[in-house]
């Protein structure tokens, strides 16, 4: 399946994703909160009741607490002893390596929620493959979800052709989306946030259509409507998700 450019074109290199002053009610909203501690874990029978969309949904509306400040509080001790006998996630997440995305945290999802697979620049692999087909084939889990983000250090590195011992090899993974960005109207350099952007969702679509193309198991789930296969591109300046087609 080949990967889809986006249409976008963006008139100038100014970063409109700078931070906002949301911080203040971000906090306040923390220092108020007085929902109940969850020590709940999910359940076999909870997993297998869930469709694709109700766990797309379930992300959308965790990763919105999480930009508000409202996230879930949770026992973690209690999580984890609930969760040692058994796991039963709702979703693979394939994630990019940078510190600054934790996975659980944006989509506020607890212990035993979610299989992360991370890599630098999110790329597919074979044995992210594997273990992506261990989620949804074996485990359960109803969604995969490719999430490239901004700023990135490999997008960058990738487009500035940097070369260092084994991340060269890693960064050549990355030119299939740079080669594939060069509609971009404007300047096309790492010192661009908006290219940078641009090449990092188009990297999220190379990764998408990698893995129905290299994994007829997983292309069979979503023809069959068993998982959904989606991408998202995270904001690290503001919490937010923009779901990539």
């Amino acid at each position: 399946m080949p990967a889809r450019k986006t249409s976008t074109s963006h008139p100038s290199a100014t970063d409109p994703y700078e931070p906002s002053s949301q911080g203040s009610a971000f906090d306040s909203a923390l220092l108020h909160d007085q929902s109940p501690i969850i020590s709940h874990v999910t359940t076999a029978e909870e997993q297998a009741s869930l469709t694709p969309d109700e766990v797309l949904q379930q992300f959308k509306d965790g990763n919105k607490r999480f930009r508000t400040g409202r996230v879930t509080r949770r026992n973690h001790r209690e999580q984890v002893r609930k969760s040692a006998p058994g796991q039963f996630p709702k979703a693979m997440v394939l994630s990019c390596l940078d510190s600054r995305v934790p996975v659980e945290d944006v989509f506020d999802q607890g212990i035993g929620d979610v299989f992360v697979g991370r890599v630098a620049g999110n790329l597919v692999n074979d044995d992210l493959l594997g273990s992506m087909e261990f989620a949804c084939k074996l485990a359960g889990a109803k969604m995969i979800l490719v999430m490239g983000h901004q700023h990135c250090g490999a997008i960058r590195g990738a487009i500035d052709d940097v070369k260092l011992g084994n991340l060269t090899t890693l960064l050549d993974k990355i030119k299939p989306a740079v080669a594939l960005s060069q509609d971009f109207q404007g300047d096309k350099t790492s010192a661009n946030p908006l290219y940078v952007k641009y090449v990092a969702e188009n990297n999220v679509r190379l990764s998408l259509s990698n893995i129905r193309t290299r994994s007829p198991i997983l292309r069979d789930l979503e023809e069959e409507g068993e998982i959904k296969i989606v991408g998202a591109f995270y904001r690290l300046t503001d919490g937010t998700l923009e779901f990539i087609e």
